[in-house]
C-alpha cells in the first residue's frame, strides 16, 4: 500500500479529531489540508518507523504548533474565530483529552503524538479533567430509536451533571420534544426507527433556537469527507463511554465560550 493509500485511509477520523478541536468544520478541515499540503511538501515528516496514524497525528500536531507558536494566521483565518479562543485556552490538555478518550490512542501513543513523555500527558488529562467537569450542566435531547443505547447515553449524560428532558424515537418526536422545552444540548441518531432523519430533525429544530448538537452513527466516515455541510462532533457506534464524555463536554465548552463572547461584545 502506498503513502498516500495509508494516509487516505486515516483521513476521516483525523477530520474528527481536528473538528471536535477546533469546534467547527471548517477550522478542522482547514487544518487537515494544512497538513496534507505539508506532507506534499516534506514526505519525511511521515515517517516509516511509527504506526501510520500515530505518525499522520504527529504531523497534526506539528503544524497545529507552529501556526500557534509563530502566532501566523490560520489557513481560514477570517474564518476561524473559535479556533482564536481555543489557543487561549489550554489546547494542550485538550488536545490529549481527545486523543485518549476520543480517538482511543494509548497513553504512550498520545504522548508520542505530542512530542512529551508519558508523565506529562498524565498532567494534561489531570487538568483537563478538572477544567471539563466545571461545565455548567444542562437540559438534553437524545434522539435515538435504540431503547438500549438510550437508556446507555440518558444514563451516562445524567452521570454528568445533566438532566435529560426527553428521549425521541422519531423526527416527529424530536420536534414535538423540543418545542415544548428548548434543550442545551442535542445528542442525535442519524437514521430513526420510522424511516425519519436525525439529521432532518436537527435542522428543524436550528430554525429555531441554537444549540450544540453531537450526531451518533454506525457510520462516520460517510459524514467526514470535507465535501458538504457536515457534523463537527460526530461518536461512531459502537460508542465508548469515555468518548461520550470527551464530546459533551467538547460541545459544551465551545457554546460556553462562545456565549460569553458575545455577551462580551454586546456590553
Amino acid at each position: 500500500m502506498s503513502k498516500s493509500e495509508i494516509i487516505a485511509q486515516h483521513l476521516p477520523f483525523l477530520r474528527r479529531y481536528a473538528r471536535a478541536l477546533t469546534g467547527s468544520q471548517k477550522s478542522g478541515d482547514a487544518y487537515v489540508t494544512a497538513v496534507l499540503e505539508a506532507l506534499l511538501e516534506e514526505p519525511e515528516s511521515f515517517p516509516g518507523g511509527r504506526e501510520p496514524r500515530v505518525a499522520l497525528y504527529r504531523a497534526f500536531t506539528k503544524v497545529w504548533d507552529s501556526l500557534a507558536e509563530k502566532n501566523l494566521p490560520d489557513p481560514e483565518a477570517s474564518r476561524l474565530p473559535v479556533e482564536k479562543r481555543l489557543t487561549q485556552l489550554t489546547p494542550r490538555m485538550r488536545q490529549a483529552f481527545l486523543l485518549v478518550a476520543l480517538e482511543g490512542f494509548s497513553e504512550k501513543e498520545a504522548a508520542d503524538i505530542l512530542d512529551v513523555d508519558v508523565p506529562t500527558l498524565r498532567d494534561y488529562l489531570d487538568e483537563a479533567g478538572k477544567e471539563l467537569a466545571a461545565e455548567i450542566a444542562t437540559e438534553v435531547l437524545i434522539i435515538e430509536d435504540e431503547p438500549l443505547i438510550a437508556v446507555d447515553i440518558e444514563g451516562l449524560v445524567e452521570n454528568l451533571g445533566h438532566n435529560v428532558l426527553g428521549i425521541a424515537r422519531t423526527h416527529r418526536e424530536a420536534v414535538r420534544l423540543a418545542k415544548t422545552k428548548a434543550p442545551g444540548l442535542i445528542l442525535a441518531d442519524i437514521q430513526l426507527a420510522d424511516g425519519s432523519s436525525g439529521l432532518d430533525a436537527v435542522n428543524e429544530l436550528l430554525k429555531l433556537f441554537e444549540v450544540p448538537v453531537i450526531f451518533i452513527t454506525a457510520f462516520p466516515e460517510r459524514f467526514l469527507t470535507g465535501e458538504r455541510p457536515e457534523p463537527a462532533f460526530l461518536i461512531p457506534k459502537p460508542f465508548q463511554p469515555a468518548t461520550v464524555s470527551a464530546v459533551i463536554s467538547q460541545a459544551l465548552f465551545f457554546e460556553r465560550n462562545a456565549r460569553r463572547r458575545q455577551q462580551q461584545a454586546a456590553s
